[in-house]
């Protein structure tokens, strides 16, 4: 099988793809800066590397900001990086600017990646062609502050009513009524954005986006979806927009009750100072449920050729082994991207880990065409109506013909 066979030759620092010479090589890998994913790509790095002594991989990464601009501007250069890490949404920027190249069907086989992955590995397939494999996934769920919510006396929220009702238990406001310990982040730039397409759109009767791939949530669901989040603010005062600059830094701080976060948050969560619980993102009054899921790929450099190439191939088929998999689990808290190494009986039995895997049952993987204008539209969508006082109706029309015009650029 191409995980078992593949680990196999790599534990025992057998090549399954002879170098062309007995000289060393050594490959780039780029990603962006996120501390516990930095420090597990160091882990597998050394590993790889002691396995296979002919190999050196050299780990750059640039602040997320900077990330795709470096990436374009290396291959300008006629440079760039032999395997590079990329969001599933930037496939198509990074395809149509010639940043990486198709998986060699021979070396990574079709179906063994369509029978040992998860489904939503198929955003990084373009015509025939796969052009990366994750090391893990991600799905949303509500992290809350178990000592806050002993001192409300209260349960963490199954549905959205007492999601609400948690939130207000939660909120502490100062005399003047300024909120100073929030009972839910509001994030629109973090997940909030993947939380109300996705989820909140769906949970109020529509779909963010028709079967051809166009904006659909300009509808009395995406409106309705729109005005539950923005009342967070505007009606309930239990979330403010930029309190504390950062959701996850709030919650982090304990001035947050409730998050709603991603699973690459665990590793970065385990420092915080005061114990906390993660339960699945709240079902709706008739117990529907919806989730996002996604995750960054790693792919091969339009750049790399010959001996950096099989070597690339040979590191990114151990990035995406069960032994990298289960590293990245205990380093990032990302849920492994290969079905079993995610779904085994002590993973669901984990009461952090479960309510991420049963988000996965349910989940949908927006099909990004630019990941970053896209969530932006969303963005500006909700500093409209919060900063602005536009209406709901005309911020999410405004929101529908901005996106669709990004998608149309992308689709001509």
């Amino acid at each position: 099988m191409f995980t078992k066979a593949k680990i196999a030759g790599l534990a025992a620092g057998v090549s399954f793809l002879a170098l062309g010479s007995a000289q060393a090589v050594e490959i780039e890998y780029w990603q962006y800066v996120f501390d516990s994913r930095v420090q597990a790509m160091d882990k597998l790095i050394e590993n790889f590397e002691a396995a296979n002594p002919g190999i050196t991989v050299k780990h750059t990464t640039f602040p997320y900001a900077d990330y795709q601009t470096r990436v374009v501007a290396a291959k300008v250069a006629g440079q760039g990086p032999d395997v590079v890490q990329l969001f599933y949404g930037w496939l198509d920027n990074f395809v149509a600017g010639g940043l990486i190249q198709p998986l060699d069907p021979a070396v990574f086989p079709h179906a063994e990646i369509e029978s040992d992955f998860f489904p939503i590995v198929s955003a990084m397939k373009r015509g025939e062609d796969y052009y990366g494999l994750p090391t893990a996934v991600r799905s949303l769920a509500l992290f809350y502050n178990k000592a806050i919510f002993e001192e409300a006396g209260i349960e963490p929220p199954a549905n959205l009513e007492e999601f609400l009702a948690a939130a207000e238990a939660t909120t502490k406001r100062d005399g003047s009524g300024n909120i100073t310990t929030a009972g839910v982040t509001l994030d629109m730039a973090g997940q909030d954005h993947h939380w109300w397409r996705e989820v909140l759109v769906r949970q109020n009767g529509g779909e963010p986006y028709d079967a051809e791939g166009n904006v659909a949530y300009d509808s009395e669901a995406g409106a309705a979806a729109l005005k539950f989040y923005t009342d967070l603010q505007t009606e309930h005062n239990v979330g403010l927009m930029g309190f504390m600059d950062e959701g996850q830094a709030a919650f982090r701080a304990g001035m947050a009750a409730m998050t709603i976060d991603g699973t690459f948050r665990l590793g970065a969560f385990a420092s915080n100072p005061f114990e906390w619980g993660v339960v699945e993102l709240p079902a709706d009054a008739e117990g529907m449920r919806s989730n996002y899921a996604s995750y960054f790929a790693n792919a091969i450099g339009a750049t790399a050729q010959g001996e950096e190439l099989e070597a690339a191939q040979k590191f990114l088929t151990y990035i995406s082994s069960a032994e990298a998999m289960d590293i990245w689990l205990d380093t990032v808290g990302e849920l492994p991207a290969r079905r079993d190494v995610a779904l085994t009986e002590e993973n669901l039995a984990d009461p952090i880990l479960a309510p991420f895997l049963k988000g996965l049952e349910y989940a949908h993987t927006t099909k990004f065409l630019d990941e970053a204008g896209q969530r932006q539209t969303a963005i500006d969508m909700v500093n409209r109506v919060l900063l602005e006082g536009q209406s709901i109706e005309d911020s999410l029309k405004q929101a529908a013909e901005a996106e669709q015009a990004i998608i149309d650029d992308a689709t001509e």
